[in-house]
């Protein structure tokens, strides 16, 4: 077992239950890790027998685009996303961090994170 890692996947996204947030967007870093059997792809040396790293980024951005309330649903569907897009994938752990969020201090980020085996 081996794992594919994306750290700091930079989105501009619109997600939060603020009027504003809708409207006005913020920063978000997304990190993801999947973990598949690496056996093949190590020997064969082919993409066609990795977990492609490039379409997970892909899935990453595409999910950051629908706009959600919560950072939990954000996650829980890039989840959905690489568990039905990836067969040979057999966890997931991402996180979700909003930078500067609208709380009424001064903090760095908040973030979600969601681990699921299958």
């Amino acid at each position: 077992m081996g794992k594919v890692i994306l750290n700091n996947i930079r989105v501009y996204a619109f997600h939060g239950c603020m009027e504003e947030e809708e409207r006005i967007g913020s920063d978000y870093i997304v990190n993801l890790s999947v973990g598949a059997n690496m056996d093949l792809p190590s020997e064969s040396d082919k993409l066609e027998d990795a977990v492609d790293y490039v379409k997970l980024n892909a899935v990453v951005k595409e999910e950051m685009l629908v706009r959600s309330k919560l950072l939990e649903h954000v996650a829980q569907r890039i989840i959905n996303r690489v568990f039905s897009g990836f067969n040979e994938v057999k966890s997931v752990v991402v996180t979700v961090a909003k930078q500067n969020p609208p709380i009424g201090g001064d903090v760095k980020e908040v973030c979600v994170r969601l681990k699921e085996k299958r």
